[in-house]
């Protein structure tokens, strides 16, 4: 993957998806954002909240899980596992963004469903999930998404991307912020690069000198 650009994965229709053979499993996740009018430090525009979840193996993805398509719906296996997370919400057909087949060894399509909240609702929803029946256990809390990038060019959303994520959650991120015209493609462009430019720093000073 070139750090220069925003990384593709082989999209699918929903009714491609729903076609496919008992080999694949399907995993549904919820992107639950606001429009913030805030500015940091009084000069940064917050522009969106977006929530991700800290996992108990210590990476980052959204809300959701693996769905028995033997037993449930889409949507109703996303918002059983959702409940168990969160506690307070529902989604509906309506919400679904798009499906995406995963790279790697196991036959998975990624669903991915995306809901724009009121900033009030959006707080109702981090309050509900601390009081939700897997938070401290599989769920480690909520995190907003800064999306935004401070002068150094690192601050803020290269940053947040320079962390650990769950299979193709990062990769949903900068797809939902594309489509949804949350963020300009360049942008996340830069950002992305920017991470990736400091990780590869990090790696290296961990590395024992060649000399």
């Amino acid at each position: 993957m070139s750090a220069a650009a925003v990384p593709e994965l082989k999209r699918i229709s929903r009714v491609e998806a729903m076609r496919l053979g008992p080999g694949w499993s399907h995993s549904c996740h919820a992107m639950l954002y606001a429009a913030n009018p805030g500015q940091l430090f009084g000069r940064i525009p917050m522009r969106f909240s977006v929530l991700m979840q800290m996992r108990f193996d210590g990476l980052l993805g959204f809300p959701g899980g693996f769905v028995d398509r033997r037993f449930w719906s889409l949507e109703d296996g996303l918002n059983r596992v959702l409940g168990l997370g969160l506690g307070c919400l529902r989604l509906t057909e309506a919400d679904y963004l798009s499906s995406h087949l995963t790279e790697g060894p196991h036959r998975v399509v990624a669903h991915l469903y995306a809901r724009q909240l009121t900033l009030e609702q959006l707080h109702a929803v981090e309050i509900s999930a601390v009081h939700s029946r897997d938070h401290g256990l599989e769920v480690l809390g909520l995190v907003r998404v800064p999306l935004y990038t401070q002068k150094d060019r690192v601050g803020g959303f290269p940053n947040f991307l320079s962390n650990a994520f769950i299979s193709t959650a990062k990769y949903q991120l900068l797809f939902a912020l594309k489509v949804l015209n949350m963020m300009p493609e360049e942008k996340l462009a830069e950002a992305l690069a920017a991470a990736t430019e400091k990780q590869k720093k990090a790696l290296e000073k961990l590395l024992p000198s060649s000399s």
